[in-house]
């Protein structure tokens, strides 16, 4: 995981690394720049009040990155989703298409819906997704299988992992 080798990062080197992904992360789940924050914030304030166990951590950053989805899950269900800031486009198909996914994301079993986000939404390579959630790398990839049929039987038989990634932050 980059960023993560040679020992224990400061935590506030650790915040200023990873606040602007951690943001990113959350916005591509609730479409609020603001609720986006909140988010961010609120995992990086659990990190720091858990940082003598999380620091030391190989995947800290996945970490941080698990808890904000759980966290912007647990938000969209409060609320209903805000549509992306309109700049120079019509972004109404990443509305639709960011409801969608996040509705079906909320059906799925964890793990299969912390993979999903550690994978696709945090571009996290299997094997780093493998260490934070604790589980081998097959049993990740069982779960992205499971996850995304799961997924196309929810959004439809067209629905391909590159709609995930193609949520614009």
């Amino acid at each position: 995981m980059t960023g993560t080798s040679g020992g224990a990062e400061a935590f506030d080197d650790f915040f200023l690394r990873i606040l602007p992904r951690t943001i990113r992360v959350a916005r591509r789940l609730t479409g609020d720049p603001f609720i986006a924050e909140d988010v961010a914030v609120e995992a990086l304030a659990r990190a720091h009040a858990r940082w003598a166990r999380v620091g030391p951590l190989e995947w800290r950053d996945a970490w941080v990155l698990k808890v904000a989805s759980r966290e912007a899950l647990h938000q969209v269900q409060r609320r209903p989703l805000a549509p992306a800031a309109t700049q120079d486009r019509d972004e109404s198909d990443d509305v639709v298409l960011r409801v969608a996914l996040v509705a079906a994301l909320v059906h799925l079993p964890r793990r299969q819906r912390e993979t999903i986000v550690l994978r696709y939404l945090c571009d996290l390579p299997e094997a780093d997704v493998a260490k934070a959630l604790g589980v081998s790398a097959g049993t990740v990839k069982t779960h992205l299988h499971r996850a995304l049929a799961s997924l196309r039987a929810d959004i439809g038989t067209d629905f391909q992992e590159d709609y995930v990634h193609g949520l614009h932050a």
